[in-house]
């Protein structure tokens, strides 16, 4: 059983083991992640921007992270990562809705993005809404892609211009996804 919750100051401790398995993880699958420090997840716990999942015993078990990019218009769910003891046991799908919600909440009016090469995480974020899209639908913030520079892709999304690379972009926008409830409901009333 596991605590999904939003991280706090308690959690900071964790920080440079997280940082230690997105490093190893992106490893083992030959696939690019961008590397972040302890100090950034650390910030991103202080401003309450984290889902931390731990168990029973209060074991580190999962991590995810809200970026916000062009004043708040784009938001990224980043760094999802599982413990590699607990992984296919669901709580991926746990931590992403989560972080989903605490987005949705923090920032209702934004779009919520993700890049991702694991079908697990495409398969995840379908389920929560979203699209997959061109990377002409994302932020167009020069920091967020300086974040893809730590890739092992890197060179593949600069030779593109940064409108292609080998992840897959995803977005949730609740203001098409309304529009298309809004559609639904009325062709069913008429």
């Amino acid at each position: 059983m596991f605590s999904i919750q939003i991280a706090n100051n308690n959690h900071i401790h964790f920080a440079q083991t997280i940082c230690d398995e997105m490093e190893a993880s992106a490893k083992v699958r030959g696939t690019g992640i961008a590397k972040r420090s302890a100090e950034y997840i650390v910030e991103k716990i202080q401003e309450g921007k984290a889902v931390i999942a731990l168990t029973e015993n209060k074991e580190w078990a999962g991590f995810c992270y809200i970026e916000t990019w062009q004043n708040e218009e784009y938001v990224a769910n980043s760094g999802l990562i599982v413990s590699p003891e607990f992984r296919q046991s669901g709580l991926a799908r746990m931590i992403k809705s989560k972080i989903f919600e605490l987005s949705r909440t923090k920032y209702p009016n934004s779009k919520i993005f993700g890049l991702t090469t694991g079908l697990a995480v495409m398969r995840i974020n379908s389920e929560l809404g979203y699209q997959p899209v061109t990377y002409s639908e994302l932020t167009t913030d020069e920091k967020f892609w300086k974040g893809c520079q730590s890739c092992v892709n890197f060179e593949i999304l600069q030779s593109k211009n940064y409108k292609n690379c080998l992840c897959t972009a995803m977005l949730y926008d609740s203001n098409i996804k309304e529009q298309k409830n809004a559609k639904e409901e009325n062709s069913i009333s008429v």
